[in-house]
């Protein structure tokens, strides 16, 4: 069992390196050389973690969501927020992050659903998968919201996770042209400061 760490620690070098790489140039341009050479592992290497480079860009998605995820989940487990303060801390951090960042790639579930999302059925489903797990998440703290008292009941919170999800990836595809997380702030107070308030 201890001789499996290396190999997983290795596969996570690849799949961090990837995710970067991806969502800096996209699923057609992102060489497995370039990845391979970053990470300094023999191009033969490659095939003993992955069957192919699409089966390697669908564990990136996974890989990709997984710190999202555990990210708004420890929100969700902070007694002292309620369900929509929980979303709206969790928001208010991303944004904060991608100003930092300088307003680079975006959101990789999101450019790769207009990339490959209709042309890879292996990543497609992977990217329903991711954004099923997401949106699950968002519909959680919607739902304990609404038994708080703070969020709305005549709006499923499926819906309203739904639009949340779509609304944040539009934001993000505008925020890539202006450079500015102006179109983020605008989505989360029209959203979690009105739309879904009681």
């Amino acid at each position: 069992m201890h001789s499996l760490k290396p190999k997983h620690i290795k596969k996570d070098r690849l799949l961090e390196q990837g995710v970067t790489i991806l969502l800096e140039k996209g699923y057609h341009a992102t060489g497995l050389k370039e990845i391979l050479e970053t990470v300094q592992i023999p191009k033969g290497s490659f095939y003993s973690y992955f069957n192919s480079k699409e089966q390697f860009a669908a564990e990136a998605i996974n890989h990709y969501i997984e710190p999202f995820i555990q990210r708004l989940s420890l929100h969700l487990q902070n007694p002292a927020l309620t369900g929509l303060e929980a979303l709206r801390t969790y928001y208010k951090e991303l944004i904060a992050e991608v100003a930092e960042s300088g307003f680079k790639g975006g959101c990789l579930l999101g450019n790769l659903m207009g990339e490959i999302g209709d042309t890879s059925p292996l990543c497609r489903n992977a990217l329903l998968e991711a954004v099923a797990r997401y949106s699950d998440l968002q519909k959680t703290a919607l739902e304990r919201g609404q038994q708080e008292g703070v969020v709305r009941k005549d709006r499923s919170a499926k819906s309203m996770a739904d639009l949340m999800l779509n609304s944040w990836q539009g934001a993000l595809l505008r925020m890539k042209v202006e450079q500015s997380v102006a179109p983020l702030k605008a989505c989360c107070e029209d959203l979690l400061e009105d739309y879904f308030m009681v």
